[in-house]
């Protein structure tokens, strides 16, 4: 690793690179990088799942430091100056906000947390920049509004908030509009696009060519760790081969071959998977939905869609136990009433999940295969001995999603999208009677989303597991999808609309 001041005889770059690698556990992430940033660019970083864009957005921002090859810095981009926002960054400060927890040592029993106006710099009211970002990213309503308690999109608007106001010299964004639904895409696109051109540089991830924001003049395509192609923005995007290399690939589902018997046989026989009767749910005095009144039928699968917020996340929680609400309400799975003695394990042991915040709980170290493995034990970390039938229905699953090669590898190694594949892996093994996937195909290209929606209708066509897809865009949808519950937010909580679709 070489670290210099750029020599250069135009003062006005930014850095340099010179066949710069990055190597993890012999397995190359990046091969001989050439980049040039001159100060007035903004620049897109282009390319699939995998193919390096991550890798080196941290070798920028000074958390990846052991790579090979030469990074040259100029004066002002130094690390302190950079800001990166992605779906990590906010996952560790939630978590953190949740370890400190002290709700038992409140009279109301409730602990807000960090209010959303903690996050950002200090600023007085008067300053244009800070009313001009609140006003932008619609946070006006949520500057007191606990962290832990906001949705996954509204969350990526306050750690863009804080990003901005901390005005850093480069602003790197991963996939800035995944997580938000198709309202806020469009505002906060608008407003990526004007703030871009306020800032001294701004670096964008993107897996799509339409994901390119159009303030960004430059564009740096990667493919496999590689770079196929950089320059100006036009140029560079009208290329044939470009085009080509980031349409959807064909990536072909292989059904696993061995596969488990179905779990809790005698409760999937029940003709209803789930019913709720008039069921509220509210957190620190505000109501997040109301009344809701749901019935899954044997043989339905159900879309969840609705705004950043409106309650569909909290919907799950309360059916597999991770939230405590349901207690004492109308909720039943499969005919049998929610608080009737039966343990959370009980409850888990119905559902396969995959979602953001399983996403970042998984243990650090924990391998591909581990984590596919902790599926049968519906635990966070493998703490169980895996009996040789698991290892290789485990291992079955990881061959049909095109994972095989990744089964040692540490999970957190994966680019953001793959770990999405090996966590639909992990809901698979145990055949569970309800699938539920949280925005299921949040952060993958368009080849590894086809792929996963093609291994979800091959589970549901076996007639054993019944689907809760949770998506912000309605036509993006397994065909096996024949029912929509929509929440509406009101100020008084979401309510929902349950419809049939053919």
């Amino acid at each position: 690793m070489v670290i210099n001041a750029v020599r250069d005889s135009n003062e006005q770059v930014l850095f340099v690179m010179e066949q710069l690698g990055f190597t993890y556990r012999a397995k190359p992430a990046l091969r001989g990088i050439n980049w040039r940033w001159e100060e007035g660019q903004h620049w897109a970083v282009l390319g699939a799942n995998g193919a390096g864009k991550s890798t080196l957005a941290k070798i920028l921002s000074a958390e990846l430091k052991h790579y090979s090859g030469q990074l040259n810095r100029g004066a002002k981009l130094q690390p302190s100056a950079i800001a990166f926002v992605c779906f990590e960054q906010g996952s560790l400060r939630r978590d953190r906000d949740r370890k400190l927890d002290c709700a038992e040592f409140e009279e109301s029993g409730v602990d807000s947390g960090t209010p959303v106006a903690d996050l950002l710099p200090a600023y007085e009211a008067r300053d244009t920049l800070y009313q001009e970002t609140v006003e932008l990213l619609e946070l006006e309503s949520l500057l007191e509004r606990g962290i832990r308690y906001l949705s996954t999109g509204e969350f990526r608007k306050a750690l863009f908030a804080a990003a901005l106001l901390a005005r850093p010299e480069l602003l790197i964004l991963d996939s800035p509009l995944d997580g938000l639904d198709r309202q806020t895409q469009a505002r906060l696109g608008t407003a990526i696009n004007s703030l871009i051109r306020r800032l001294p540089a701004v670096l964008v991830l993107c897996r799509a060519l339409d994901e390119v924001p159009q303030a960004c003049s430059h564009v740096l395509v990667l493919e496999t760790g590689k770079a196929m192609a950089a320059g100006e923005r036009d140029p560079v995007l009208t290329r044939t081969d470009v085009a080509a290399r980031l349409s959807a690939p064909k990536l072909v589902f292989s059904v696993p071959t061995e596969v488990l018997g179905h779990a809790k046989e005698e409760r999937h026989d029940a003709s209803n998977a789930i019913e709720l009767h008039n069921v509220s749910v509210s957190f620190d005095r505000k109501a997040v939905f109301r009344d809701l009144s749901w019935t899954l039928a044997k043989g339905q699968h159900c879309m969840i869609s609705g705004p950043n917020g409106s309650g569909k996340s909290t919907l799950l929680d309360l059916l597999t136990g991770d939230n405590h609400k349901a207690y004492g309400q109308q909720v039943s799975l499969f005919g049998l009433r929610r608080g009737s003695g039966e343990s959370v394990w009980d409850v888990k042991i119905l559902f396969g999940r995959v979602d953001a915040k399983m996403q970042f709980a998984i243990p650090s170290g924990s391998t591909t295969l581990s984590v596919v493995l902790s599926g049968f034990f519906d635990s966070l970390g493998l703490r169980n001995q895996a009996s040789d039938q698991q290892k290789r229905i485990a291992k079955s699953w990881l061959v049909a999603l095109g994972l095989s090669e990744f089964g040692s590898v540490e999970f957190h190694t994966l680019s953001f999208g793959l770990q999405r594949l090996v966590l639909l892996a992990r809901a698979m093994v145990k055949a569970p009677p309800l699938l539920l996937l949280d925005e299921a195909t949040l952060a993958l290209d368009a080849g590894h989303r086809n792929l996963l929606l093609r291994a979800v209708e091959h589970v549901i066509a076996q007639g054993k597991t019944q689907l809760l897809f949770v998506s912000h865009t309605i036509g993006e949808r397994p065909s096996c999808i024949n029912q929509h519950l929509e929440f509406f937010p009101t100020e008084s909580g979401s309510t929902v609309r349950v419809s049939e679709l053919s």
